[in-house]
């Protein structure tokens, strides 16, 4: 929590004893922590406000300890508190501030960044450029470019890099990107995820922006270290800044400086962040001053947009267009484990006059050259499927989610896309133009619902609920990886994107021209995705398609994945060629007669865990602390709880899947007669005590006591459980 009131950073701790309040009882809340009378009243007035069904009442008693009351409306039993009326007790919005619903794939992103981190990935990987010729469609592979190192830790972002051309002022670089935080609310955004996921805008942040001298730190190890640094999603400022200038030891002349872009993919889609950068040379050209006003239409208007959707139309797609279960979804025959680990990136580049060629054979027919693409990526999924006849395949692509109905939604930066199952049935015995027209219709069909969210589709097609992370961390997903049989998520295993041009325009071009600065496009440095590959294509200046691929290393080799890119851009290239009508997806695949199929390893399983952890045995007779473990809980905050905590209570861990009264026999174990029962828990393992209390049965020993913060770092999500704990095991004076 952060205000005026309280210190920066600070996180507020609350107290519930449920008890069995009678029907139409309030629900007494004990505020605990660095929270002021006006704060608290402030507090209390925002609940009143937004929660009119209920009725609010505060005492405080003196600073740091209030107590509030909830009076639900008339019911015929006990009425729970609400997810949302929580979050707005545990993480009020700050002074100013303003919280969003986080859906979509949105949603998907945040719960994929919050889930438990697996084992350290090593930090090296191998970087392949690939150029084809066009006269015989060979490629060659390069080796080592230290440009893509990446780190491990923060392997949830992303980072952009670029040389400055030409004259650069730092305090002018700084003066122009703080004006453009103050004017996109995007840049002002966190995330709160205490009991539902949100999104935090608040009223003021601060550019972040570091510089390095080339003396004290190489490119590489900046890019390692900015990677394992990665984001503490709870604080305004999700994007920053690095400059990394001066020469080297062994380097003279100094070469030009260096800009590295770090942003969070949950907050921001490339695109997205090339509009900020148009933002920025425009503020920059400008003498550091962005003229006009804050962005509107931002996410606030976006999200007011898609809250009124009508959703009949989406729901009627996605219940005869979600991928079939047997649906081949991955680019490569199982194969074991690789022994490598962390991302790798491909490059490759189609010259302009096979770019042209490709172009004009898909217009031909009435499709797009990205059509042509997707053709391709379903024909090397039906190849590693090994089957005979026709077969559904299944691939994530990307769409921008910026040509929907809301006026001004093309300038909007933020996550506004998003990942949706295309699926097509391949049969090498059809005519390559019946596919092609396939994968081209399945595209207009999903362009109208970009919006669509993994989440919402799975709801609207029927499919059982599924786990909020994969075994392979790739986040949320339609279906399961764990039977071989069954088709996994699609936008999970590979994801295809075609990006438009991003360029500036050419006024703000000659402007900065003037001024002696040529801007240069920037470069994508190697970054984990989440998914096995990601294969992005674009034009380049000069009318060529590059392509480029980013690839998890434990699950494709990189010969493997070198292998791979090669036969999508040899049949890219080969496509042209078959001209006749009668020409079959057959045909095209014969060009890959003799080249061996790639191999992909499975993920490995997660490693089993107990459902009940002694974290500290305690006093025979002493009460039982309860720290309730579930994605999201601060790292580290109950490692600290544990080491700091001086009383004589016994201290568990308890594992839960969000289901409540699923451990209710192993909390029951942990008791024992006569014990007094304390659930607590930090950001969402709040909520998940809270609830794991209201199934409790009272009747079998005393009535257990919640404690529940909000989200900070683990020092401050620490101490303020430690808070809450204080106050329920000590009487008040």
């Amino acid at each position: 929590m952060s205000s005026r009131y309280a210190p920066r950073g600070a996180v507020l701790a609350v107290v519930h004893e449920p008890g069995t309040p009678p029907a139409g009882g309030p629900l007494v809340l004990e505020l605990c922590g660095p929270l002021g009378p006006a704060d608290a009243e402030s507090v209390a007035a925002r609940l009143a406000q937004r929660h009119r069904a209920f009725d609010v009442a505060l005492d405080s008693h003196r600073p740091g300890r209030h107590t509030l009351r909830l009076t639900p409306p008339a019911a015929p039993g006990p009425v729970p508190l609400p997810a949302e009326l929580l979050a707005d007790v545990l993480a009020p919005p700050p002074p100013g501030g303003e919280v969003l619903p986080v859906t979509g794939h949105q949603q998907t992103l945040l719960l994929a960044a919050l889930a438990p981190a697996g084992t350290t990935e090593h930090t090296s990987h191998t970087s392949h450029t690939s150029h084809l010729d066009c006269a015989d469609c060979t490629d060659t592979t390069g080796g080592r470019d230290g440009r893509d190192s990446t780190g491990g830790g923060g392997g949830q972002l992303e980072q952009l890099y670029w040389d400055w051309s030409g004259p650069l002022d730092v305090a002018r670089f700084a003066a122009a990107w703080q004006s453009v935080v103050d004017r996109e609310s995007v840049l002002r955004a966190c995330f709160d995820w205490v009991a539902s996921p949100r999104l935090v805008l608040h009223a003021r942040a601060d550019a972040d922006i570091a510089v390095h001298s080339r003396t004290a730190v190489t490119w590489a190890q900046l890019l390692r270290r900015d990677r394992a640094r990665g984001f503490a999603l709870h604080r305004p400022g999700l994007l920053r800044l690095t400059l990394l200038r001066g020469a080297s030891a062994a380097a003279a002349p100094a070469p030009p400086p260096r800009v590295l872009l770090t942003y969070h993919p949950a907050l921001l889609d490339e695109r997205g962040v090339h509009l900020l950068l148009r933002e920025f040379y425009r503020a920059y050209a400008a003498g550091g001053v962005l003229p006009g006003g804050e962005r509107r239409p931002d996410l606030r208007d976006h999200a007011r947009w898609l809250a009124g959707q009508n959703t009949d139309a989406a729901r009627q797609l996605w219940a005869r267009a979600v991928p079939p279960r047997h649906a081949a979804t991955r680019p490569g025959r199982p194969g074991g484990r690789t022994g490598q680990h962390g991302p790798g990136l491909l490059h490759t580049r189609l010259r302009a006059a096979q770019t042209f060629r490709l172009r004009s054979w898909a217009a031909l027919r009435g499709a797009a050259e990205s059509s042509a693409l997707h053709l391709v990526w379903a024909l090397l999924l039906y190849r590693a499927a090994d089957v005979h006849g026709p077969l559904p395949v299944s691939f994530g692509v990307q769409l921008s989610g910026r040509d929907i109905a809301l006026p001004g939604a093309a300038g909007i930066p933020g996550p506004l896309d998003g990942p949706l199952p295309m699926t097509v049935t391949v049969d090498p015995d059809e005519p390559l133009t019946g596919l092609l027209h396939q994968v081209r219709d399945t595209l207009l069909d999903l362009a109208a619902y970009p919006w669509a969210g993994a989440e919402s589709i799975r709801a609207w097609s029927g499919r059982p609920p599924f786990p909020s992370v994969s075994p392979s961390g790739s986040g949320s997903g339609l279906f399961t990886d764990t039977d071989p049989d069954t088709c996994a998520d699609p936008c999970a295993d590979t994801l295809v994107r075609f990006e438009g041009p991003l360029l500036l325009p050419q006024a703000l071009r000659g402007e900065l021209a003037a001024q002696g600065i040529d801007v240069q496009s920037p470069r994508t440095a190697a970054g984990a995705t989440g998914r096995p590959l990601t294969l992005t294509a674009r034009h380049d200046t000069e009318g060529g398609l590059a392509l480029s691929a980013v690839h998890d290393r434990a699950r494709l080799a990189d010969e493997d994945a070198a292998a791979l890119h090669a036969q999508c851009v040899r049949l890219l290239g080969a496509l042209p060629g078959y001209r006749d009508a009668a020409a079959t997806a057959g045909q095209l695949l014969d060009v890959l007669a003799r080249a061996a199929v790639p191999r992909m390893a499975r993920p490995a399983p997660p490693p089993p865990r107990p459902a009940l952890s002694v974290l500290r045995p305690g006093h025979p007779h002493a009460d039982v602390i309860c720290l309730v473990v579930v994605p999201g809980v601060p790292r580290g905050s109950y490692d600290l709880f544990v080491r700091g905590h001086r009383g004589p209570e016994k201290i568990v861990a308890v594992h839960v899947d969000g289901a409540p009264g699923a451990p209710q026999a192993v909390l029951h174990q942990a008791r024992g007669p006569g014990r007094r029962l304390v659930l607590c828990g930090c950001g969402p393992g709040g909520r998940a005590a809270y609830e794991l209390a209201q199934h409790m049965p009272y009747a079998t020993g005393p009535a257990p006591a919640v404690v529940m913060t909000g989200i900070g770092d683990a020092a401050a999500s620490a101490a303020a459980l430690a808070r809450g704990v204080r106050s329920v095991l000590t009487p008040p004076p």
